[in-house]
């Protein structure tokens, strides 16, 4: 408990998977957490339930105007921001009319995904360094996904949108230091994690059940991770423990970017 304590940290897409797991799991640690997202009246449910120090604040994180507003705002109140995790993406199968696969992606889903995921992203990077680089170890935690460092066919924006947050949080993590601001600057993968972003592949009742356990039987550690799974690489990244920790690429994926499965026999 209180690895956190006295800490400012912005959420985005907080109130479902893993931004809300995020919030949940830093307000126990302490911090004073503003969730953020455009679903407000969900927002303000889930910020309520939080046992802890919860706000929530409207967000569309691809709308820099956005940016600019929760950004006044926490300086305003709190005079400082010390943790951002930029949490809030799609995969645009629900979001966008797609198809998403290289060969016939439609431009405009392919805007909007983007738009969310990177723009998002470099918009959040980019207010968080101006509030961050007065104070003393701050951090930037960028969601990626398994799909920034391996292809995803019927995926194609999305994976050039979690491959590019890959590269920008390096990018900023150099900023950051070649600038001397106390700032530190990380990516997580998270892959073959249960959210609601899986909902609309997976199905319901019984195929969904047997959707989870065929997934799973791909994955070294032969079980899906959860959302705190990944909550938990973030407490890291944000905490002080991780003070020495710039620029890296932390997968939460159960072995999945190990290699291969298919490996000769040791028999």
């Amino acid at each position: 408990m209180n690895r956190l304590k006295d800490k400012i940290a912005l959420v985005t897409g907080a109130y479902k998977g893993i931004g809300q797991a995020i919030a949940e799991l830093f307000c126990e640690e302490d911090a004073t957490v503003i969730l953020s997202g455009i679903n407000d009246e969900l927002g303000q449910k889930v910020a309520s339930a939080i046992n802890g120090k919860a706000e929530y604040h409207h967000l569309d994180v691809s709308h820099e105007k956005d940016w600019k507003i929760i950004s006044n705002y926490i300086l305003e109140k709190y005079g400082k921001l010390d943790i951002l995790i930029n949490n809030a993406g799609i995969n645009g199968f629900i979001e966008t009319a797609g198809p998403h696969d290289p060969e016939n992606l439609d431009v405009e889903s392919w805007k909007r995904v983007h738009s969310v995921n990177l723009d998002g992203v470099a918009f959040g990077c980019k207010e968080a360094i101006k509030l961050m680089k007065g104070t003393s170890g701050a951090s930037i935690v960028n969601l990626s996904s398994r799909f920034g460092i391996v292809g995803f066919p019927g995926g194609a924006a999305y994976a050039s949108s979690k491959a590019a947050i890959r590269s920008h949080t390096k990018t900023v993590a150099l900023y950051c230091a070649g600038k001397g601001y106390s700032i530190r600057c990380n990516s997580i993968h998270p892959g073959a994690i249960l959210t609601p972003m899986w909902d609309a592949v997976l199905g319901e009742g019984e195929v969904r059940e047997e959707a989870i356990k065929d997934i799973a039987r791909g994955i070294p550690l032969n079980v899906m991770g959860e959302a705190k799974d990944v909550a938990y690489a973030a407490l890291y990244l944000a905490s002080e423990e991780s003070k020495y920790v710039t620029g890296i690429e932390l997968n939460v994926d159960g072995g999945i970017l190990a290699g291969s499965p298919a490996v000769p026999s040791q028999e």
